[in-house]
């Protein structure tokens, strides 16, 4: 009985495990082109989609673009954050900052981060939707890179060359540049180079556990008239890239309260934002969300503190 059991279980347990891949690969990864000209490409963007920052189906000055071809999947999410150039330059030049924004991600069990001869080096615990101990996570490790730092742009780099199921070149890049005194436009970028495995697991995974998940781009309507929205790797790239951009601004927006109250309103306010959006972003009740990651981000400082790494 227990062998007919767990041979009944392999399937699920193979679908689980993709599920989780497939948040790794959509969570972790960018991938600029390298014939982006930094400063002046991301000014010329801001100023080609003005229309769209305006008007589209997020209610907020957002837009998105996903792509998949040639083994790459990509999506880059822009947007005006109402904070300062300045202030968002001294939070996201600093690595273990990073470890506090990622960490809201349901799949990010803990961050750490230490420095080494040449870089800094962040540890993502990754995991599944529910409480996994740090022991029981993938442990994926990043370089932070600094890549450019001027008075009117900001361009930072996390880069990890391998990941699960063979695939590679993942990568996380920000880039900024100040609007006005008060006003910042961000990009967000994530790509992977998949593999003939994870494609192979995907055509399983997203005709059955994952055959209701959707992204934010709309290919058409519905004989009713409703949109309909993307869904496959893109659309899992575009739910967790836009899970990371309400990140970095819940994180922003908790910097001016006492450190000792940032992390609970730091999760609060990421929950609210993402609950905007149910049909894409719905995982759990707040409730269930604010206790994993209360316990989640204990885990996470004990974790640092066997490191021993602090900053200046």
């Amino acid at each position: 009985m227990n062998k007919t059991h767990k041979s009944r279980s392999h399937p699920r347990i193979f679908l689980l495990l993709f599920a989780f891949v497939v948040s790794f690969v959509a969570v972790t990864a960018f991938a600029a082109e390298e014939s982006r000209q930094g400063e002046d490409l991301l000014f010329d963007i801001y100023q080609g989609n003005r229309a769209r920052l305006a008007v589209n189906s997020f209610g907020l000055p957002l837009f998105l673009d996903s792509s998949e071809r040639d083994g790459k999947v990509q999506v880059d999410v822009y947007g005006v954050f109402d904070y300062p150039f300045g202030s968002i330059v001294d939070a996201l030049k600093v690595p273990a900052n990073w470890c506090d924004v990622v960490s809201l991600h349901p799949n990010v069990k803990a961050c750490t981060y230490k420095e080494l001869p040449d870089a800094w080096q962040l540890a993502f615990y990754l995991g599944r939707k529910v409480y996994q101990r740090p022991k029981e996570t993938r442990q994926v490790f990043y370089q932070f890179r600094n890549v450019a730092q001027r008075q009117r742009y900001l361009d930072i780099v996390l880069n990890a060359d391998e990941g699960p199921f063979g695939t590679r070149n993942h990568r996380i890049r920000f880039e900024a540049m100040p609007l006005d005194a008060e006003r910042t436009f961000v990009h967000v970028g994530y790509a992977y180079r998949d593999s003939m495995a994870l494609r192979l697991a995907g055509a399983v995974y997203f005709a059955t556990l994952g055959s209701g998940k959707i992204g934010f781009t709309v290919t058409g309507t519905d004989s009713s008239g409703n949109p309909v929205y993307i869904g496959g790797a893109r659309g899992a790239i575009e739910r967790n890239a836009v899970r990371y951009y309400f990140a970095i601004q819940a994180f922003m927006k908790t910097l001016p309260y006492p450190e000792e109250t940032r992390f609970g309103r730091r999760i609060g306010e990421w929950y609210d934002f993402t609950d905007r959006y149910r049909q894409q972003l719905f995982e759990m009740d707040k409730k269930d969300y604010l206790e994993l990651k209360t316990t989640e981000h204990e885990n996470q400082l004990i974790l640092q503190r066997g490191i021993g790494t602090t900053l200046p």
